[in-house]
């Protein structure tokens, strides 16, 4: 087993990579960040040892401890994660980005969820919008994913972001963009 899709991690792959293929040009560091689905099905840490952190989007935690950073940001299954003007999902997401402030953040990272389409999508959506990737790429890497996907619902989450000053009022977004692209 192992963190690509044949091995069972649906939906994973690295987005900095996938980003420079759909847009032809180097624009952001390859082999940091990783999304993906469920990784209950790995049972060694040698199976991820380039992984350095995970964070967690899911309800439960991860089956398996394994010697990374761990992060867990839960969202409840009631809520529409791709409203991303709603209150609770807002809260969410800007402590979710308050993680990528941390200059002692471990690279690479995999964010993963469920299904590696939706928390993830909107998380991954979030970070490429908050490093200036233009909006055709960030659909398009959106689309990429195995399960309903619809472009509606990733075009809902980036409009309740736009404003990325006020929607990541609690964020240093400056430290971030120079964490996630340096």
């Amino acid at each position: 087993m192992g963190l690509n899709y044949t091995d069972g991690c649906v939906n994973f792959r690295d987005f900095g990579a996938y980003i420079n293929l759909i847009l032809g040009k180097d624009l952001l560091p390859e082999g940091k960040f990783y999304r993906g689905g469920s990784i209950d099905h790995i049972d060694q840490h040698a199976e991820i040892e380039h992984v350095k952190s995970i964070v967690n989007l899911r309800n439960r935690m991860d089956y398996q401890p394994f010697e990374v950073n761990y992060y867990h940001f839960p969202m409840q299954n009631k809520v529409e994660k791709y409203d991303t003007s709603q209150k609770e999902v807002r809260k969410w997401l800007n402590i979710i980005m308050q993680l990528f402030e941390d200059q002692s953040l471990q690279y690479p990272v995999l964010i993963h969820c469920l299904s590696g389409k939706d928390r993830t999508g909107i998380v991954v959506c979030a970070l490429l919008m908050i490093m200036g990737v233009q909006v055709d790429a960030i659909e398009e890497e959106y689309l990429l994913s195995e399960g309903e996907v619809k472009l509606s619902w990733i075009r809902q989450a980036m409009e309740g972001m736009w404003d990325m000053e006020n929607y990541f009022s609690r964020v240093d977004l400056d430290k971030v963009r120079k964490n996630l692209l340096g």
